[in-house]
């Protein structure tokens, strides 16, 4: 368990220079005390990882950089895409995000629908002509 070490700051009179508060010590004892702490908590991360039941395969981020198009005049909206997954899924429960890294009008809201094991339909609903977007997909494993 570790062992935590309270801190103190060296004080000295400004004047006088002499020493009012001892400082704590900057010695290999301390800043060792600190590394097995930090080696500590990587252990314990790792394990609760482990223990989760989680993979790397789960926790991995599937990412699609695409553009959409859209040649429909507002309020329709004819932008969508299908994605088949690199990795086929074992149950549909994976999360879908977006990054919008350029658009041309107003993107709207993204929408996920006909989600299955190795893939699903995306699409935004604004009235923009041109979206380039990450899609990154995790989970379903």
């Amino acid at each position: 368990m570790y062992k935590q070490t309270n801190w103190i700051d060296e004080v000295k009179d400004e004047h006088s220079g002499e020493i009012i508060q001892e400082g704590t010590l900057q010695s290999a004892g301390h800043f060792n005390n600190m590394e097995q702490g930090i080696t500590d908590v990587s252990v314990a991360a790792t394990l609760l990882l482990i223990a989760s039941g989680l993979s790397k395969q789960q926790t991995s981020v599937e990412r699609h950089e695409l553009t959409f198009n859209n040649s429909a005049s507002y309020p329709f909206n004819n932008s969508q895409k299908t994605i088949s997954l690199t990795t086929t899924r074992n149950s549909t429960d994976y999360t879908v995000e977006v990054d919008v890294l350029s658009h041309s009008g107003n993107v709207g809201d993204w929408v996920v629908y006909d989600k299955q094991l190795n893939g699903f339909k995306i699409k935004f609903d604004g009235s923009a002509k041109s979206v380039t977007a990450v899609v990154k997909v995790q989970g379903g494993m």
